[in-house]
């Protein structure tokens, strides 16, 4: 008689204690955070088209009317959106991918977070600055600015001002940001909630800067907290 053979389990990726739970992979994230983007980019450009069609059919007579204006502001609304979108994702792949070449210089605080508030979409929640002209730090200026403008932005969402704080600590600057709820600095995945403002990866993309430049960017207590290296 002859022994049968018993067929080999197929390994799983399954933990121990966690049978039937597969481990989530990095090419599954990106996949899910790509989803999200799509998403996300898709339904601000779908709204920009329809509207500068409707804006094209109408009389010339309207388009410089209250309805064409209307429509011609819905359509800037839309493709602002996606420009933030676009650029902060491009900012994430450019870090990701060592393609960002980072140039350290001695640069003011205040006036870098002035040059944030400048390229910062008009709001109208007041930004009240708590800042040491002597402070200086000593990193790429360019990341800088986009760090201190994706955090002050996303602390805009829900609050009635925002408040900026600085102090020197040692070899760092921490810059306190205290605004509305804070957000997540994770990439969003598929299923996270949408940004109609276009701020859905402001936070990643600032953690990411933030690390470039040798810095970090953390939520503490709920504000957020950017240290940067000083000079």
């Amino acid at each position: 008689m002859t022994d049968r053979i018993k067929p080999t389990a197929t390994p799983t990726l399954d933990t121990p204690g966690q049978a039937g739970t597969a481990t989530p992979s990095p090419a599954g994230d990106r996949a899910a955070h790509l989803g999200y983007l799509a998403h996300e980019i898709r339904n601000p450009m779908s709204t920009a088209l329809w509207t500068a069609e409707l804006l094209g059919r109408l009389p010339e007579a309207e388009r410089g009317g209250e309805r064409g204006a209307r429509l011609a502001a819905i359509c800037l609304r839309s493709i602002g959106r996606v420009r933030l979108l676009v650029e902060d994702h491009l900012l994430c792949e450019r870090l990701d991918a060592g393609g960002y070449a980072v140039r350290t210089e001695p640069v003011p605080l205040a006036e870098a977070l002035a040059e944030a508030l400048g390229r910062k979409p008009a709001d109208p929640v007041p930004v009240e600055a708590a800042i040491d002209p002597g402070l200086t730090c000593q990193v790429d200026r360019a990341l800088l600015v986009r760090v201190l403008e994706g955090v002050v932005g996303a602390a805009a969402g829900g609050a009635e001002r925002v408040l900026v704080e600085a102090t020197a600590a040692g070899a760092m600057i921490e810059v306190r940001v205290l605004g509305g709820p804070v957000g997540s600095l994770e990439l969003p995945q598929k299923g996270s909630s949408s940004d109609p403002r276009g701020r859905a990866l402001a936070l990643p993309a600032s953690r990411q800067a933030a690390g470039a430049i040798g810095g970090r960017l953390t939520v503490i207590d709920g504000a957020y907290l950017i240290a940067i290296p000083s000079a």
